[in-house]
């Protein structure tokens, strides 16, 4: 294995540490639900490295290949971007949203448990195209774009009001950290589709690093949020 097969082991290991900053946070501020998905989010990143560290190390089965694309193709980014929906949506929205986010991500995740996968064509790396039920790749565009806008988009929303004030400057480098963060693992899926892997795993360390950094930035700024369901949780 070359040594950027193993990057996926050093990504989980910061999403432990990610885990272990942000999980207090939504302890102290329970009300707070774009935290509590915010962590939901660090965690299912985490799942889908440590997947693959695991086929890194023992290398390719069914149950790998499987849990693999549930957690990188249906949970990578959606848990996050959903968080942002709660930040931005009323509460009563984007508990709708939710529910319709789950219907899809377990009807996704049932059918990729169900597909015969063709062992023929498997490689030392992952790849979506062992799945015999093929239109289930077609799915996964639509999951990714929900994340893109939700994710990316509700970061460069934020990043484009906070940049109007010149009091905000912390918050509009932050947000502009976690859009930038949000899009690389986009980027090195669409990679992954024409078997670059490889480069997913680099965009995913480089993405969740982002991620943190500009969380990091948001949380040290003392300026009031002008998202309401920011502004009204307690600070922590």
């Amino acid at each position: 294995m070359p040594w950027v097969a193993y990057i996926p082991i050093a990504t989980t290991l910061f999403c432990i540490y990610f885990f272990s900053v942000i999980y207090p946070h939504w302890r102290a501020k329970p009300q707070a639900l774009y935290l509590m998905w915010w962590t939901i989010g660090v965690v299912c990143y985490g799942i889908g490295t440590l997947v693959e560290s695991i086929h890194t190390l023992y290398g390719w089965s069914p149950l790998i290949f499987k849990s693999w694309y549930i957690a990188g193709a249906f949970l990578g980014g959606v848990p996050l971007a959903q968080g942002t929906v709660y930040l931005l949506m009323p509460k009563a929205l984007a508990h709708k949203m939710t529910a319709v986010l789950l219907v899809v991500l377990v009807i996704s995740s049932a059918l990729v448990i169900a597909s015969p996968l063709d062992e023929s064509l498997v490689t030392h790396k992952l790849q979506g195209n062992v799945l015999e039920w093929t239109f289930i790749r077609a799915i996964t565009p639509f999951v990714n774009i929900y994340a893109f806008i939700f994710l990316v988009g509700g970061a460069l929303y934020s990043a484009a009001r906070y940049f109007k004030t010149v009091e905000f400057k912390g918050r509009f480098w932050g947000n502009g950290l976690i859009a930038l963060g949000g899009l690389l693992p986009g980027i090195g899926g669409t990679m992954a589709k024409f078997g670059q892997t490889y480069v997913l795993y680099v965009t995913e360390l480089i993405g969740i690093l982002l991620i943190f950094a500009g969380y990091s930035v948001i949380r040290r700024d003392k300026t009031l949020s002008i998202h309401q369901n920011q502004a009204r949780a307690t600070p922590a």
